[in-house]
């Protein structure tokens, strides 16, 4: 863990990989002191953001413990139809050595977390545990993808919230709406909460 300043009232907090920053998020997120206003994780860092002086702020996070399991306090497991029909659903059954139905399979037989939220307002970064499903981004990104696509890039699951370009394995599609400033939270998929795939 190696801990940078990112201003007068934020902090990062750097690790060395997603497992790593997961489990301290978790930790940090359990029982985060008045002074912190906010927790953003991503891929390899967790931002704290806070207001007061850094020097509490700076002890708590070196004391925490992480944690190996767990989700958001309080949370449920959130369920996703999807309609298994991706354009890369053949593709991706061609670089895992699957056939299309065990794609499938893999995708639906296991629970996801949200390790982190990014590229557009709503979209969650998934991580699952079947490494089978872990395929590289396209070669050639779309232009369009649709609202409501699932993919699959590197070690993540993902819905695009709304369409965009993309360059993730598509594999389905959901009519599950992602973001609605309506709902409090707006995000239906937020960092440390679990997920499951059912087939529509």
């Amino acid at each position: 863990m190696r801990i940078h300043s990112a201003g007068r009232s934020a902090t990062l907090v750097e690790f060395d990989g997603l497992d790593e920053t997961m489990a301290y998020y978790r930790a940090l997120a359990a029982d985060p002191p008045p002074p912190v206003v906010d927790l953003v994780p991503a891929a390899r860092t967790v931002l704290v953001t806070f207001d007061g002086p850094p020097g509490p702020v700076l002890q708590w996070i070196s004391s925490v413990q992480p944690t190996v399991e767990g989700t958001e306090a309080g949370s449920d497991t959130v369920t996703i139809p999807v309609v298994y029909d991706g354009e890369d659903l053949d593709e991706v059954a061609r670089l895992t050595d699957l056939s299309t139905t065990e794609v499938v399979a893999a995708h639906l037989d296991q629970t996801w977390t949200v390790a982190f939220g990014g590229f557009a307002p709503g979209f969650g970064y998934l991580v699952g545990t079947d490494t089978r499903l872990h395929v590289p981004r396209r070669t050639s990104p779309r232009t369009s993808v649709p609202v409501g696509s699932v993919g699959l890039a590197g070690e993540f699951s993902g819905i695009y919230p709304r369409s965009s370009p993309g360059g993730w394995q598509l594999i389905g599609r959901t009519d599950a709406q992602l973001w609605n400033l309506d709902r409090d939270p707006p995000a239906l998929l937020r960092p440390g909460i679990t997920a499951r795939f059912e087939q529509a």
